[in-house]
C-alpha cells in the first residue's frame, strides 16, 4: 500500500493559505457585509446588553477561509462557528459528536452510513442537501484538487455516495475507527454556492457560508472579522452569545493592551506573550495554558553537505541548550522534545533517540562525520516566540564550533524561497497539527508524506530510510490491533527521531487569557484560536 500524496505540487500560494502563512490577501467586505468600510474594532453598542463579545486572535484574518485548504489559525477558528461538519469534535477532548448527521455510525468494518440533518439550512436560507456533502467529499477526495483534507482521508477513504434521499454512505479501504473524528476536517461547503472557480476563489479571499450556529456578517482583511447567531440553526450546539468580533492582531503589545485595564476593549484573547501573562493576572485575568503539539522545529535540506549526514543532524539537536532556552525564551512554557509527539498524546512513548543537551557528544559526532570550521545560515520564520529562541540556538552551535549566521524574515518570504528550489541549509520554523486532531497517523502525514511539500523541501523522501518510514506508517494505520499499531507507530517515530530530518526542539504551552467577570464557559486550547460555542457573556 503506497502512502497517500499530501499536498502535491502545490502551488506556493495554495500552500502558504494551508500554512497559515499567506499575508497581504485582499479584504472580502461588499460581499459579505452590507455595511461600507471596516467594521468596528471595539466592543461598544451591542455590548451593554449582553449580546456582543469581542475578542483577539493572535494571527491573521488575512489568509484562506475555504474548509477544506486551510490551516489558518484565525479563519480555522472561525469556521468552527460557521461550518459544520458530518462529524464534528469536542475541541479539547476531540470526542466525536453527530453534527450535520443524526448518528454516529459503527465504525467496527468498512461500510459508514450517515443520515443527515432534517431541516438543517445553509447561511443563505437554501435547504443543506446530500449532494452537498457529496459534493464537499468529491473534492476533498481528488487528489487533482489539492486540498489540505486529502491528506488526512486519502489513506483510509475510498469514496462517498447518496445512498437515499437523506444518507450517505462512506466506502473505507479498510477498518479505520480513527477516521471518525477526521470528519470534522472536511466541513460541508453549499455546492451551489461554491461549485465554480469564482467561488471557490472566493472562498480562498474570506467568503464564508456554513449551516452552523453562526454566520460571517462582516470580514475586513487585517482587521477583524463579525459573526452572529444564525436564526435557522437547528443543529446539537446551544450558544448563547448574539453576536462576536473577532479582531486580528498579530502585535503582541497591541494584544496585551487590548484585553488589559478598566477600559479593555475585549473580553478574551488568544497567543498571549509568555512575559505578560503575570501582569494580566495581576489584573484581574484568568490566564490558562493548553498543551499540545505546537512547537519549534528544525528542518534540514538533505541535498546539501553535510546536512546528508545523519551524524551531523543529530550533532546540532545534541548541542541545543533547551533548558536555557525554556527558562529565557519561554518563561518557562515549554517541554524538550523527547519525541516527535508531544508527551499529552495517546500514542507518546520516549523515543529511543532523545537529544538531551550534550555538548561533547555534538563535537564527538561531528568529528566522526568528518567536518570541521562548519559555517551556517540559520533561516527563520520571524513569529516572536520563534525569534527568542534563535539566540540560544545560535550560542549553543557557536560553543561546539559551528558559526551561525542568523535570517529571521517574513514567513510567506522564507517559504517562497524553498518552493522557488533557491538553496538553504537550516530552518527553524513553528507549527501545530493538533489543528487538525490528535491521532499519531494525521500528526505525522502532516509532514512525512511522500511527494508532500515539507519533504520536498527536505530532499529526503527518496531515501530509503524515508520510504521504510512510510511504509510503517501505512501498516500502522491499517493494523486492526492497538497494541500491534502502537507499536508500528513507535517504530517510525523511532526512526524519525533517529534521522532528526524535521523535528522538534521544543513543544510549548499555548495561553489564553480572558476576563472571569465578563465570560465564562471557556476552555484554553492546545493549539492556536478559541472555541465560544459554550461561552456566556455574564
Amino acid at each position: 500500500m503506497s502512502a497517500p500524496v499530501s499536498r502535491l505540487a502545490v502551488s506556493r500560494r495554495d500552500f502558504l493559505r494551508f500554512s497559515g502563512m499567506l499575508g497581504g490577501a485582499a479584504a472580502v467586505t461588499a460581499a459579505i457585509s452590507a455595511c461600507s468600510g471596516p467594521a468596528s474594532t471595539s466592543s461598544t453598542g451591542d455590548a451593554a446588553n449582553n449580546e456582543l463579545l469581542t475578542g483577539v486572535i493572535g494571527y491573521g484574518n488575512d489568509q484562506s477561509w475555504d474548509p477544506l485548504l486551510t490551516a489558518s489559525a484565525f479563519s480555522m477558528a472561525a469556521n468552527q462557528h460557521i461550518y459544520e461538519g458530518l462529524v464534528d469534535t469536542d475541541p479539547v477532548t476531540r470526542a466525536p459528536y453527530a453534527a450535520l448527521a443524526t448518528a454516529l455510525p459503527d465504525t467496527a468494518g468498512t461500510t459508514w452510513k450517515f443520515t443527515l440533518r432534517s431541516g438543517a439550512k445553509w447561511h443563505d436560507g437554501q435547504p443543506v442537501t446530500v449532494d452537498d456533502v457529496v459534493w464537499t467529499y468529491q473534492r476533498a477526495l481528488d487528489p487533482a484538487n489539492q486540498t489540505l483534507a486529502y491528506s488526512f482521508l486519502a489513506n483510509w477513504l475510498t469514496s462517498v455516495k447518496q445512498s437515499g434521499d437523506n444518507e450517505v454512505t462512506f466506502t473505507l479501504k479498510y477498518a479505520f475507527p480513527d477516521g471518525l473524528p477526521r470528519l470534522t476536517i472536511p466541513k460541508i461547503m453549499p455546492k451551489h454556492v461554491f461549485n465554480t472557480q469564482a467561488g471557490l476563489d472566493a472562498a480562498k479571499g474570506g467568503k464564508a457560508v456554513g449551516s452552523g450556529p453562526y454566520k460571517l456578517t462582516a470580514n475586513n482583511a487585517k482587521s477583524n472579522s463579525e459573526l452572529e447567531l444564525f436564526s435557522d440553526y437547528n443543529g446539537p450546539l446551544k450558544p448563547t452569545i448574539k453576536k462576536m468580533n473577532w479582531l486580528s492582531i498579530v502585535d503582541e503589545s497591541a494584544r496585551v493592551a487590548k484585553i488589559s485595564g478598566s477600559s479593555a476593549g475585549a473580553q478574551i484573547s488568544d497567543n498571549v506573550p509568555y512575559a505578560n501573562i503575570q501582569q494580566l493576572q495581576k489584573g484581574g485575568l484568568t490566564v490558562d495554558g493548553g498543551k499540545g503539539m505546537n512547537h519549534m522545529f528544525l528542518m534540514f535540506n538533505t541535498a546539501q553537505a553535510p546536512f546528508n549526514d545523519v551524524r551531523v543532524r543529530q550533532a546540532m539537536f545534541y548541542a541545543i541548550d533547551t533548558q536555557k532556552m525554556i527558562d529565557v525564551a519561554l518563561k518557562g512554557y515549554g517541554t524538550a522534545a523527547s519525541s516527535f509527539l508531544n508527551q499529552q498524546n495517546p500514542s507518546y512513548a520516549k523515543a529511543s533517540t532523545v537529544y538531551n543537551y550534550d555538548p561533547n557528544k555534538a563535537k564527538q559526532l561531528l568529528a566522526a562525520a568528518g567536518v570541521s570550521n562548519l559555517s551556517i545560515t540559520l533561516m527563520a520564520v520571524n513569529v516572536s516566540w520563534i525569534v527568542d529562541c534563535l539566540p540560544t540556538l545560535a550560542n549553543s552551535w557557536e560553543a561546539v564550533g559551528i558559526k551561525v549566521q542568523l535570517q529571521p524574515q517574513d514567513t510567506s518570504a522564507l517559504f517562497t524561497k524553498m518552493d522557488q528550489s533557491q538553496s538553504y541549509q537550516v530552518v527553524a520554523a513553528t507549527s501545530n497539527p493538533n489543528q487538525f486532531g490528535q491521532d499519531c497517523d494525521l500528526i505525522l502525514r502532516y509532514n512525512y508524506t511522500a511527494n508532500g511539500t515539507w519533504m520536498k523541501y527536505t530532499k529526503w523522501d527518496s531515501s530509503a530510510e524515508a520510504k521504510q518510514i512510510f511504509n510503517l506508517m501505512d501498516q500502522a494505520a491499517a493494523q486492526p490491533d492497538k497494541t500491534q499499531k502502537l507499536n508500528l507507530e513507535h517504530q517510525y517515530l523511532d526512526m524519525i527521531a533517529e534521522q532528526a530530518v524535521l523535528y522538534p526542539v521544543v513543544h510549548t504551552e499555548l495561553m489564553t487569557a480572558w476576563d472571569p467577570k465578563k465570560l465564562s464557559g471557556i476552555q484554553a486550547l492546545p493549539y492556536p484560536g478559541f472555541n465560544l460555542l459554550k461561552a456566556k457573556l455574564v
